[in-house]
């Protein structure tokens, strides 16, 4: 191997190439084997029965939280905080990758299992947000909600369904959040990565930001988080233009 540039990968021949990529190979497969036995545990964890019939708000106004599984036995939702007050651009950059990586859930509903975005805003300014965002799946407020149908945003969780009861029954978050993401399992397979600090990378390879660093841009596309800037989809939205103020920021998870 032979290295041309600095911050590259080295420069080879293909037999080579696959060699290396084989050895990779074996640590991939058992990575993924891994990753079964833990959803295989994931699967056996007990579950928390909760009161089906409290009320959250959504499209067409108070409905019980059952409604949410639209009739199928299997719901998941992702808990999207929410900012008081704040203007669109202000809401939080970490929770907009996972309504936006999963506009539609038709794969899932084939499966039997529904899904729905809650968040603890009030339903007045959650709506006009949904709208801009373009956004496909059902959002629904669960102010005052507590948990396991409400609580802390910021998570993904799933719930079981029998006859007219209703189950926690997982709930994951931070980065238990990325399977949703596939923006970021896709640049994990490029040479640089998320470009991300915390990163293993070689000596030479660009230096890494900070975590999350390109989940806001300004109108011209380069990453800030400062008050000219925006969660980045929304730039591709009808009627987003600069900003001269953020209101109150989010957090990236």
């Amino acid at each position: 191997m032979s290295n041309t540039q600095p911050g590259r990968p080295p420069v080879t021949d293909l037999a080579t190439w696959q060699a290396a990529r084989d050895e990779l190979l074996v640590r991939e497969k058992a990575h993924t084997r891994e990753g079964d036995a833990i959803a295989a545990a994931r699967r056996r964890l007990p579950m928390v029965e909760f009161d089906p019939k409290v009320e959250v708000v959504g499209a067409n106004g108070p409905v019980p939280f059952i409604e949410l599984f639209e009739g199928r036995d299997e719901l998941v939702v992702y808990k999207h905080m929410w900012w008081d007050g704040a203007p669109h651009q202000g809401q939080c950059e970490g929770c907009t990758h996972v309504p936006w990586h999963l506009q539609d859930a038709s794969y899932l509903h084939a499966r039997g299992v529904s899904f729905a975005i809650l968040t603890t805003g009030a339903w007045d300014e959650v709506a006009p947000f949904v709208e801009f965002m373009g956004y496909t799946q059902p959002w629904y407020s669960v102010r005052g909600v507590e948990e396991p149908a409400g609580g802390e945003m910021g998570y993904l969780a799933s719930y079981l369904r029998d006859g007219d009861r209703a189950f926690l029954t997982y709930s994951t978050t931070n980065r238990g959040c990325e399977i949703v993401n596939g923006s970021l399992q896709l640049l994990d397979i490029t040479p640089y990565g998320r470009g991300e600090r915390w990163q293993d990378t070689p000596e030479g390879w660009p230096e890494g930001r900070d975590a999350c660093w390109f989940w806001r841009t300004d109108a011209d596309g380069n990453p800030t988080w400062g008050e000219t800037g925006r969660p980045a989809p929304q730039w591709t939205r009808p009627g987003a233009g600069p900003v001269e103020t953020l209101g109150r920021q989010g957090h990236c998870h």
